[in-house]
């Protein structure tokens, strides 16, 4: 691995719609509905990554922070994305209910909310090969083995994306994995071999991957050089190299895998990050927030300036899922009157799902409060949600402050209104019974950085970083 900076960081802006801040002392926030559409140009403000580091823009693709603008394609609706992130969270709590469930030298990569590619989910843009040919990445703390579309693959087995695909003939560090590799073998027991193809007079490693909505991807398993920055490179890189494609996908080149399995470039790069990184959403899509590998405190014993996050204590029940205990919420400044034994499933905390997944009678006093304290606006159904309002003909709406409170007291006020309304709707929905796993999505995460700290069991969110 080349040497690398003390931290790299990775640029984002989000492309969901979003009201303009305001707010009182009691519990609600007045916003202007004026104030939904994001600026037409990108900005950069707000920045308050820490001093050294290097970073790449992490921008949404529909935004006018993404490097280039989507196509003409008719985007994929807001219900069927939503029914598709609906597919893939009961596929995560299954998983973790049956129980299948270090650090100063950072490093970031370019990353956005990915608008352009008809996505609700987060991207980067990172380099792959050499000559380095960029990438867009889906980020998603929920997978472990990254991949992209590789040539080749013509349009009835591979999916239409934003770029071209990836070209291994045409770079010099690019390598098949051989069949019989501990490498391999790792894979295969891990979940996602695929078994061997014959190539190149060798048999090589595949690899097979079905997600929660029922869309797959095949292909090689492979060495490659990553670039996240310019000057910061990840040498001998383990992802995918797909050829064969199912389902439903947004048109992102591919997925940047940081679950917590080997596979994972959390794990990849731990002996240089530590095995922790973070990331802030940004709330409106001309913004700008981050991804960055480190943060945790160095293997070799340094310290990172952690002012101002709150922690909670992490729970591994399932090596690539990251599991924290929720204990209250607050709507309008006024606790939800639930019992504890109502969040004894766990969080999932989760950057691939959009809409947190909430247990049966933790997601009823919410939605109940949430309803009373927004009386003043007509409800109507939109899809998969069913707390949602018609604000037109209103100038300014007043919203409830959402606050959620994890073990350790740890407590996160949700940005108003970005990270509690999701196209009108309040962003949460009700996940099954009380001792199943919920899961924390992205809507409810922007603007706060949360830091993944594995190698010291711990979560930490600190507030209005991006």
């Amino acid at each position: 691995m080349a040497s690398l900076p003390l931290l790299v960081c990775i640029i984002l802006c989000t492309y969901e719609y979003s009201l303009a801040h305001g707010g009182n002392e009691h519990g609600f926030v007045a916003v202007p509905t004026t104030a939904s559409e994001p600026e037409p140009v990108c900005s950069t403000s707000g920045d308050t990554r820490l001093p050294n580091t290097v970073s790449v823009p992490l921008v949404h693709r529909h935004g006018p922070c993404a490097p280039t603008q989507l196509s003409s394609d008719k985007p994929s609706s807001f219900t069927d994305r939503l029914r598709r992130n609906r597919a893939r969270s009961k596929y995560i709590m299954s998983r973790v209910s049956k129980g299948m469930m270090g650090d100063d030298a950072d490093v970031s990569i370019p990353t956005h909310l990915g608008g352009s590619v008809d996505s609700l989910e987060y991207v980067v843009t990172v380099g792959l090969g050499t000559p380095s040919v960029s990438q867009v990445l889906l980020i998603d703390t929920g997978s472990d083995l990254s991949w992209v579309q590789c040539q080749p693959c013509n349009s009835t087995t591979c999916y239409p994306q934003k770029d071209p695909l990836f070209d291994p003939s045409k770079s010099s560090t690019y390598a098949p994995i051989p069949c019989n590799t501990d490498a391999c073998r790792d894979l295969t027991d891990d979940g996602y071999g695929g078994g061997c193809a014959s190539g190149d007079g060798a048999a090589q490693c595949g690899f097979a991957i079905t997600y929660g909505d029922g869309s797959q991807t095949r292909g090689v398993y492979s060495n490659e050089t990553l670039a996240l920055a310019p000057g910061v490179a990840v040498k001998d890189f383990r992802f995918g190299c797909g050829h064969d494609q199912d389902g439903a996908n947004d048109k992102y080149d591919g997925l940047l895998g940081l679950g917590g399995a080997p596979e994972s470039l959390v794990v990849q790069t731990a002996s240089v990050y530590g095995g922790a990184f973070s990331y802030c959403l940004p709330a409106l899509n001309n913004q700008v927030g981050f991804l960055a590998l480190g943060g945790g405190g160095a293997p070799s014993g340094g310290v990172v300036n952690t002012s101002g996050f709150v922690f909670t204590p992490m729970i591994r029940e399932e090596e690539t899922f990251y599991v924290v205990n929720m204990t209250g919420i607050t709507v309008g400044g006024e606790p939800i009157d639930v019992p504890p034994s109502a969040f004894s499933g766990g969080m999932i905390i989760d950057s691939g799902t959009v809409v947190t997944e909430l247990q049966h009678t933790a997601y009823n006093a919410l939605q109940a409060a949430f309803r009373k304290a927004m009386a003043a606006y007509p409800l109507v159904r939109n899809g998969e949600l069913d707390t949602c309002y018609d604000f037109s003909g209103y100038s300014n709406v007043t919203l409830p402050k959402v606050a959620l409170t994890f073990s350790g007291g740890a407590t996160i006020d949700l940005d108003v209104p970005n990270g509690i309304l999701l196209d009108d709707c309040l962003a949460f929905q009700e996940s099954g019974p009380d001792d199943q796993p919920g899961i924390l999505g992205n809507v409810n995460q922007r603007t706060l950085e949360v830091l993944y700290d594995a190698g010291r069991g711990r979560v930490g969110f600190r507030a209005a970083v991006c």
